[in-house]
């Protein structure tokens, strides 16, 4: 055994370095470790490497609660990796954090109220003992992206990359590039190579909502020229983009055909005249705003190279790959020398780590989560598990804070375990997706939906995804009320 900790962080991603400064603060007394996969922190942000790589999510809410953030709402990945490297020095994190420990597996064993550990480092199995595990690993596989399998790829004689897994010798220069996607990701990495490759089509098999908008923001520029200290700055600019980010989430809801009229018209207006046949056949999806993510736009640059010829747009399906590209449904042969599959990742559960308690392997699709944070029968363990419409570090800052309270609550108690249970009147409820598909549906979680665990009909088994409702209610939620077992 390498060690017996209090608390076992998963990750050294903005999730896990979050987590310490919690402890850190909150409860002083606790001996952590975080254990991370990779040769260094980041986590999303180390592991993409594509050209443009940023944030779709503004930096006073993507940023720590705990850290004003001192530049543009949209940060680059190399900008939040700066960010995070001064966390861990502010707060003195670095003698905490086991770089190269992929986690294997993690059994729990009741009667020596530990989890043991077993990761592999450097090819060596490293073994460590922790009261508490706290899983803040995020949700994805980072070696691997998700590539559909087309027919005849393998006679395509170009190059096919996945942006997960971006090449360091990939020239792009006089080439033609086929984007297949139109997310967060190909918005980002088309104006990125616009201009440097001879051409660049975004392929896409049905439209995504775009918003566009200046990288700046105008209140935190206004408080900055007053001199206000930076963390007042911080959190009145984050109480501002929640405030208008709540707003426009239930207009979505309550009146979708008025604001799907606005998000065009702001698309519209990045592309100039014109345009119109475009922003219809390609920019105006079929589903309501907000039942996926909406891509953020900073200062309109894939409008831009859209506009100036660098770039394009084609909507529809691929029948097959060619030799010289890619055929389509439409009869109409798309040429390529590069294709970039921005297809998303696959979705995976606590890491795909192998969990078992007390000797039997653990299912996390057979529990039920207790406020989208813990889960039934799972001893000791809770998860992060962020926000889909609002940043997020926003619940993993939240989440942090909770699992401080119940870590005091149980020292209180003299508990040495706390388990989610349902009570008597918990039986009998309907049963629920983890996310139901008429509140978020994109592709990664409707492929991987039946490996997470289930939400209930009332709470504290529910999973709302509300950041506005959570951040009263979290604080607050009874731990005592007959859901948590201790012993």
């Amino acid at each position: 055994m390498d060690a017996d900790f209090d608390v076992l962080i998963v990750g050294a991603g903005i999730s896990g370095l979050g987590a310490a400064v919690h402890l850190r603060q909150q409860c002083p007394d606790k001996r952590f470790v975080i254990l991370e996969a990779q040769a260094g922190h980041g986590g999303t942000w180390r592991t993409h490497r594509y050209p443009g790589i940023r944030s779709d999510s503004d930096l006073f809410t993507f940023g720590y609660g705990f850290k004003p953030w001192m530049g543009k709402p949209i940060a680059t990945a190399a900008e939040i990796q700066q960010y995070l490297a001064e966390v861990i020095d502010e707060h003195r994190l670095a003698p905490h954090i086991r770089y190269g420990h992929r986690i294997d597996a993690a059994a729990w064993d009741s009667a020596a109220q530990r989890w043991t550990v077993r990761a592999t480092q450097d090819g060596q199995e490293r073994q460590f003992s922790a009261r508490f595990l706290f899983m803040c690993q995020g949700y994805y596989r980072h070696e691997q992206g998700y590539t559909p399998q087309w027919p005849g790829m393998e006679r395509f004689v170009g190059r096919i990359v996945h942006p997960q897994t971006w090449p360091e010798d990939l020239e792009l220069s006089g080439k033609r590039v086929v984007v297949i996607g139109s997310g967060a990701t190909a918005a980002t990495l088309i104006p990125a190579i616009a201009g440097h490759c001879a051409h660049v089509t975004m392929l896409q098999r049905s439209p995504t909502f775009f918003i566009t908008g200046r990288n700046a923001n105008e209140l935190a520029d206004m408080l900055r020229q007053l001199d206000i200290p930076s963390d007042w700055t911080h959190e009145i600019v984050r109480r501002k983009v929640l405030f208008d980010q709540a707003a426009f989430t239930r207009r979505c809801v309550a009146e979708p055909e008025v604001v799907r009229k606005e998000l065009l018209a702001g698309v519209r207006a990045a592309l100039g005249p014109g345009y119109e046949a475009e922003v219809e056949q390609h920019f105006s999806p079929h589903y309501r705003p907000w039942q996926q993510r909406i891509a953020f736009v900073p200062d309109a640059d894939l409008f831009k190279a859209v506009r100036e010829g660098q770039a394009s747009v084609v909507t529809d399906r691929i029948e097959a790959f060619e030799a010289a590209g890619l055929r389509l449904a439409s009869g109409r042969l798309l040429e390529a020398d590069v294709i970039v599959t921005a297809t998303g990742f696959n979705l995976n559960v606590m890491g795909d780590i192998r969990f078992e308690v007390d000797g039997q392997p653990l299912d996390f699709a057979q529990t039920v989560g207790w406020r989208g944070a813990m889960f039934s029968g799972v001893p000791n363990l809770a998860w992060v598990f962020g926000y889909f419409r609002a940043s997020w570090t926003l619940r993993a800052d939240l989440l942090a804070d909770f699992v401080c309270r119940l870590l005091r609550h149980m020292d209180a108690r003299g508990a040495g375990v706390v388990r989610p249970a349902l009570r008597p009147q918990d039986e009998g409820m309907a049963l629920k997706p983890w996310v139901e598909a008429d509140n978020f549906n994109p592709g990664y979680l409707q492929r991987g939906l039946h490996l997470l665990p289930r939400q209930g009909s009332h709470q504290p088994w529910l999973h709302r995804q509300d950041y506005a409702l959570d951040k009263d209610e979290l604080p607050k939620a009874d731990l005592d009320d007959g859901t948590l077992i201790y012993s």
